[in-house]
């Protein structure tokens, strides 16, 4: 019913379409907020961090400032206490752990819910803890991790979780599930470009990742049908000293509490060799990393 609202609208509102299709892709879920307020955080430290005026919620286990730490960036529509399955784990690594909510999200209140607030909401946590260990990112947290890191950010190393790599792909995935007309979704782009001030192709993943060196390790699934793993692919295909780790049948959520998947992250940080090595191809999009 949605995508025929949006389809017919695109023909005869089409500028009321596109309004509501605008802050449609660019809200989170409601659900996630309730989500958040639920998750059990008792044996967290909370914290605020300001970052672009806005005041972020963060979750320590452990002490960061005496101990190596590792920084979690959720993904759009979640929230930071979705890192619990990792903490216990890396507890028992040595690591003390740090998360956060990321503007718009979890048991935040407002603030702008887009990819450079994301990246700048991560640089501020790790000013205010001093340079993790590692970096684990899922979805758009990836993405936020990406531009941190080329930003300045300082980390040790990267686990980047089925990481988006293309906004405007995004939006035509979106575009394509609620029927819109290419010509709606590329005028939707229009207007976040005003807003951000920038061309939304800057951000992508391709344009940033051959600049980065630091070790990183991308676990992306084959059946993801949220994020495809081609993008995953790309990271690990463009980013010096990156590997690949692909998995099947966890789609985009399950890969970032599996077990599996953490037992080799662990690995990963303890320097050893996980996942393949990707073999770049001018055939392949975006050419030679």
């Amino acid at each position: 019913m949605l995508r025929w609202a949006f389809a017919i609208g695109g023909w005869v509102a089409p500028g009321a379409t596109l309004r509501q299709a605008s802050r449609l892709f660019a809200t989170p879920l409601p659900s996630s907020r309730g989500r958040a307020l639920a998750a059990a955080c008792d044996d967290a430290g909370i914290g605020r961090v300001h970052s672009r005026g806005d005041a972020l919620t963060t979750y320590a286990w452990g002490d960061p400032a005496t101990q190596p730490y590792v920084l979690f960036s959720h993904g759009w529509s979640s929230f930071g206490l979705r890192c619990r399955p990792w903490v216990a784990p890396l507890r028992r690594a040595g690591y003390a752990v740090v998360a956060f909510d990321h503007p718009g999200h979890g048991r935040n209140e407002g603030g702008a819910a887009n990819l450079p607030a994301f990246a700048a909401a991560l640089a501020a946590v790790a000013r205010a803890h001093g340079a993790p260990a590692a970096v684990v990112a899922h979805s758009m947290g990836g993405a936020a991790a990406l531009l941190a890191l080329v930003e300045g950010l300082q980390a040790g190393r990267v686990v980047l979780l089925a990481p988006a790599a293309d906004l405007r792909a995004a939006g035509r995935r979106f575009g394509r599930a609620l029927g819109l007309a290419p010509a709606l979704v590329a005028r939707m782009f229009e207007g976040f470009e005003r807003q951000l001030g920038l061309p939304v192709d800057s951000l992508a993943a391709h344009r940033h990742a051959p600049a980065l060196g630091l070790p990183a390790l991308v676990v992306h699934d084959l059946e993801d049908d949220e994020v495809p793993w081609e993008e995953g692919e790309r990271y690990a295909r463009l980013w010096p000293g990156a590997r690949l780790l692909t998995t099947r049948g966890l789609g985009h959520h399950r890969i970032a509490g599996e077990p599996a998947v953490i037992e080799a992250a662990l690995g990963f940080l303890r320097g050893e060799a996980v996942g393949e090595r990707v073999v770049s191809s001018p055939n392949l999009p975006f050419g030679i990393g």
